[in-house]
């Protein structure tokens, strides 16, 4: 073991990983520091998956990145919150696993990879449930120089277009964005924008795209680096048509690549690593609420998520269960209109949570707190508009806010909004009753929630919903607004409204498995050879979102326990099987 051994259109490797995104990746590192050879390939013609998209947050209860700054956590805690956030769901033995292995998995990465993390003042998404901390569980991957790629630095997923600026990436922190939106106000953050545009600039000069990258998309880079480090190849641009079976148990698959059928045998298993549903149009017709009822999906994750790893466990006999809580990850998002006549897709992971803007729904009212996490928005958004056909909402701000914080995909001030108007992405109007009038919302009702909002919100409180009440609410909002960094009155017009649509940054549930990462049949039996990780497993989150990074932070601690198990396995498969062969193997250091 420990090879690729290959012949015409036939290649044998010991795994085979279908996924190139954080779950895949942690998974096929871990295999191959573990003695196996390693084969990963990925449908898109980039790799990264969802996490180059992302926040590149990890949720890790007590780990060592943040007890190094003083952060004190323990087990006990954890398990009571994820007990409190999970409910029924609640998996003991998987979130046994999860909290045992994490802060190892992390340990491991910063010791054996390129992986590395730098901590983060997230506070839990619900601080206030038992068991909930203010900061040290969500940790961030470390900004990185995708030179080190080579030329591969060309097949890495760019970011999310429509959450940069001329490509230019922002880190998951206020410390960064800060500067951005006080470029008009302090000399101080005005020259360090200008550095930091100068850089972007000449990067783009030289290798059409940014290099210094940071969150999601220097998670991806660095497992890239990793990977190839140990010589794993990453096939992109290669779809898997077909498993393989022998002897009973699933060994290899069937590769579409440069045109040709590829024979992809693998002496330990298959692992599906493929992303999820989110644009497997069946799947969310039936598992989404707003989707069944005639509504509108607009997910910016990658459009290669079409449920590829769910549709090969189901015709090797597992199950693709449908019963959590919620069945992704909500997150409310815009629609950008671009120059060649398509849409962009602009997640609101920012905008809500500062003073001076609200969400109402089509009725002119508001209906949650607009500073709670994404997906409490959006599971409030889709309960609100149950019984109606749209599921949507409007961000709704006065012209000093948006000139302030800006709104969506619009910039602050100076960058001009009169392009954003014209084509159609924000609604304007000299009056609340005008505004209302052409984005088709009840005028009356909104003249009348935006009167009642403002009798509390001069004193700094949000009467309705308690925003800025808790230390998350306060996070992403405006510190050096008082009293509240939540809340401003809505004053002067002209006013602005923004239309959000219901989008996702994940899928919560997914493919049913052992703890190990097995996938199993009908019966709770593990399908021989078969495994999943990433978000093609079903989250152990239970369908709710505790905190920052609860969808990464689990998939490479799997990642890391699918892989170490099937390694383990085949170690020893291999050592009963020539044991003189496997001594060598070891000796050689192969292990």
């Amino acid at each position: 073991m420990g090879n690729v051994s290959t012949s015409p259109n036939r290649i044998e490797c010991d795994l085979l990983v279908m996924g190139a995104g954080a779950g895949g990746m942690s998974t096929a590192i871990t295999a191959r520091k573990h003695g196996l050879s390693v084969i990963v390939v990925e449908k898109a013609d980039v790799f990264g998956g969802t996490a180059a998209f992302s926040g590149g947050v990890l949720w890790i209860p007590d780990n060592h990145v943040a007890r190094k700054t003083g952060a004190r956590d323990s087990r006990e805690a954890a398990v009571e919150y994820l007990k409190n956030e999970t409910g029924p769901f609640f998996d003991e033995a998987a979130v046994s696993a999860f909290l045992d292995t994490g802060p190892e998995m992390v340990e491991w990465f910063e010791r054996e990879t390129s992986v590395k993390f730098v901590p983060t003042l997230y506070p839990d998404y619900h601080p206030t449930v038992g068991g909930g901390v203010d900061v040290g569980r969500s940790i961030l991957a470390a900004p990185f120089d995708i030179r080190e790629l080579g030329e591969d630095m060309r097949r890495l997923r760019p970011p999310l277009k429509t959450i940069t600026f001329i490509g230019m990436m922002f880190n998951s922190s206020n410390a960064d964005l800060k500067h951005f939106f006080n470029v008009t106000r302090s000399l101080t953050s005005a020259v360090y924008v200008t550095k930091r545009l100068a850089a972007h600039l000449k990067e783009l000069l030289l290798y059409r795209r940014g290099v210094h990258v940071t969150s999601g998309n220097a998670l991806a880079a660095r497992l890239a680096k990793s990977a190839l480090d140990l010589q794993i190849p990453i096939w992109t641009s290669s779809h898997a048509k077909e498993l393989l079976v022998s002897n009973g148990a699933i060994a290899g698959a069937l590769i579409e690549r440069n045109g040709q059928t590829v024979r992809l045998e693998s002496r330990c298993g298959v692992v599906l690593a493929c992303g999820g549903f989110s644009h497997d149009v069946q799947r969310i017709g039936n598992a989404y609420p707003h989707v069944r009822r005639g509504g509108e999906h607009v997910s910016p994750v990658p459009e290669s998520n079409t449920g590829d790893g769910g549709r090969m466990a189901e015709k090797a006999g597992g199950t693709v269960d449908i019963r959590l809580k919620d069945a992704a990850a909500w997150m409310p998002v815009s629609r950008v209109p671009l120059k060649d006549g398509r849409y962009g897709v602009f997640p609101h992971l920012l905008d809500r949570y500062k003073p001076g803007v609200i969400g109402v729904l089509r009725n002119g009212r508001r209906f949650t707190n607009e500073s709670s996490s994404y997906h409490d928005v959006g599971a409030a958004m889709i309960a609100a508009c149950e019984g109606e056909r749209e599921t949507a909402m409007w961000l709704i701000c006065d012209q000093a806010t948006i000139a302030r914080y800006g709104l969506g995909y619009a910039k602050p001030a100076p960058l001009p909004l009169g392009p954003l108007v014209r084509n159609g992405y924000l609604t304007k109007a000299d009056t609340l009753s005008e505004l209302a009038r052409k984005a088709g919302i009840d005028a009356a009702a909104l003249e009348a929630t935006v009167r009642e909002y403002n009798e509390g919100a001069v004193h700094g409180e949000d009467r309705q919903f308690g925003r800025g009440t808790t230390s998350f609410n306060r996070y992403l909002a405006d510190p050096e607004h008082k009293p509240n960094p939540c809340v401003a009155p809505v004053g002067a017009g002209p006013y602005y409204a923004l239309k959000l649509y219901m989008g996702d940054l994940g899928t919560f549930d997914g493919i049913r498995t052992s703890v190990v990462g097995e996938v199993l049949d009908a019966n709770s039996k593990p399908i021989a050879g078969l495994y999943a990780v990433g978000n093609d497993r079903a989250s152990i989150m239970g369908g709710n979102y505790p905190g920052a990074g609860i969808t990464l932070g689990p998939i490479m601690t799997f990642g890391f326990i699918t892989g170490r198990h099937i390694a383990q396995a085949g170690n020893a498969a291999s050592a009963a099987a020539d044991p003189v062969v496997r001594e060598k193997e070891v000796v050689n250091g192969r292990r």
